[in-house]
């Protein structure tokens, strides 16, 4: 973050100095929340978590070289008080940073699936330009986007930032913390429909992004999703629209996948056309690179570099189509960082475009949360897909996952093809008895499953133990949860 006094941080979130603190005291290093990450001259956030309060940790971060706490309650050291929600006040603070910032150009982007694949895509293409902030995993939310903006300092030429959402409202919030010039709409899908009250009210939200953007500002937007291409007619900002469409500026024609489900395709933009061929698995993401690309050529990135950073692109955030080949010839799909119904069908056509010459393709599938009255629905249609696109083996787990199965058995007349098991442990113990070499396993389900716990133990010989609450009492769903 940028140096700021207390008193300036006071003035900017609307708190007051407590704690002894003079107002003099100068925070020039990072803005955590989790104690054990302050450093020397930082700003520790003391969030009431649901099982612990960060104010207890309050003297120790300060003991630790935190110049001060943001908080909302005098923990008796250095601090600035506010009241009312803290997640408020971290907002005000981050847009103080932002208006600091002159040469900084933000660049939002939300979605109903993809978000974080095409943002780690962004941090790669735009890092030739300069220096990139970006948040780590799914930093999205009340918590973790300001989080990210508070990164930001004089040197930093480019923010991405995801925007999440569970509401409308959201979105809007997040782009007054900071405003963005680029926009990125990817798609609205069924993802948390339960929340949000139905796909046509996701769109409302999700265009609260094209709304938000300057006149002089740029919306990128998916010309192959409706709902997307119609928030057009809500942006006062320059529209380009990318996809497959006949009609999108920077589309991909000629859209092929190799024997490992990895894309290939030609990019035609206004400044040329030229081949591109991804390392990352699954079709999906050519609407990510899409994305991507347009926002790099907005950015001055020259077509042919744009194409050959795509070509060098990783899988950067984890959990999400990692894949990893076993010495036995296994290979493991890791993509249970979170799951729709939009991107549990991205994930499992690029599983069958990874089965050819005999491989045997398995999914390993868990509930997908916040689908509200659709989820019956949504998870029998997932199991009757299993089906449709010949998937050889299907392992359901849990009891909220039954509907995949029942799905599966309903479309298919299955036998021993589905299996429905109560647990991680029973779905390793079937999958280490019947895998044989060759075969593809993809894992994905909601974060909250946990089903990552199976590719680990696939991988290694114990399931790998998750540690899933921090000392401050913050959850590590508050910032990588499942908001859109």
């Amino acid at each position: 973050m940028i140096p700021l006094t207390l008193a300036e941080i006071a003035a900017a979130t609307g708190g007051a100095l407590a704690g002894g603190a003079t107002g003099d005291e100068l925070v020039s290093g990072s803005v955590e929340f989790d104690s054990r990450k302050v450093t020397p001259g930082g700003l520790f956030v003391a969030i009431a978590g649901e099982r612990a309060d960060g104010h207890d940790f309050a003297a120790k971060a300060v003991a630790d070289g935190a110049a001060g706490v943001l908080a909302s309650r005098d923990p008796g050291v250095p601090s600035v008080v506010v009241e009312g929600d803290i997640l408020i006040a971290l907002g005000k603070l981050a847009r103080a940073v932002v208006d600091r910032l002159p040469g900084l150009t933000i660049v939002g982007l939300t979605g109903s699936s993809g978000k974080t694949s095409t943002k780690d895509l962004l941090a790669h293409l735009l890092a030739p330009l300069g220096p990139v902030i970006a948040p780590p995993g799914s930093f999205n939310n009340e918590l973790g986007h300001p989080y990210t903006v508070l990164k930001a300092d004089p040197s930093t030429r480019f923010l991405v930032l995801e925007k999440g959402a569970r509401g409308l409202g959201h979105i809007r919030w997040l782009t007054e913390v900071a405003p963005p010039r680029i926009g990125v709409v990817l798609n609205v899908g069924a993802a948390h429909a339960g929340e949000f009250g139905g796909i046509e009210v996701t769109a409302q939200a999700k265009g609260e992004l094209a709304e938000a953007l300057p006149a002089d500002g740029v919306a990128i937007l998916c010309a192959d999703d409706p709902r997307v291409r119609a928030m057009a007619d809500r942006t006062s900002a320059r529209v380009v629209l990318t996809g497959q469409a006949p009609d999108a500026q920077v589309r991909a024609e000629n859209v092929l996948l190799d024997e490992l489900g990895r894309p290939e395709f030609t990019l035609v933009t206004p400044a040329g056309e030229v081949p591109v061929r991804l390392a990352l698995h699954g079709e999906h993401h050519v609407g990510n690179a899409l994305a991507a690309a347009a926002v790099a050529l907005e950015a001055g990135l020259p077509l042919a570099q744009v194409a050959e950073l795509l070509g060098t692109a990783r899988a950067a955030s984890r959990w999400r189509m990692e894949v990893t080949e076993r010495a036995d010839g296994v290979t493991v799909v890791n993509d249970a960082y979170n799951a729709n119904p939009d991107s549990m069908r991205a994930a499992l056509k690029a599983l069958k475009a990874m089965t050819h010459g005999g491989r045997r393709a398995w999914a390993v599938l868990g509930q997908m949360n916040e689908l509200g009255e659709d989820s019956l629905a949504e998870h029998d249609a997932i199991g009757r897909l299993v089906v449709r696109l010949n998937v050889d083996r299907l392992v359901v787990v849990g009891e909220q996952a039954g509907p995949i199965h029942a799905g599966a058995c309903l479309e298919g007349s299955w036998g021993d093809e589905s299996t429905h098991v109560p647990d991680i442990a029973a779905a390793v113990e079937v999958l280490r008895a019947e895998l044989r070499p060759g075969d593809v396993v993809l894992v994905k389900a909601s974060r909250s499953v946990g089903l990552e716990r199976i590719a680990d133990a696939l991988l290694s010989q114990e399931p790998h133990q998750q540690e899933h609450e921090h000392n401050d009492g913050t959850v590590r769903g508050a910032t990588e949860g499942d908001a859109e």
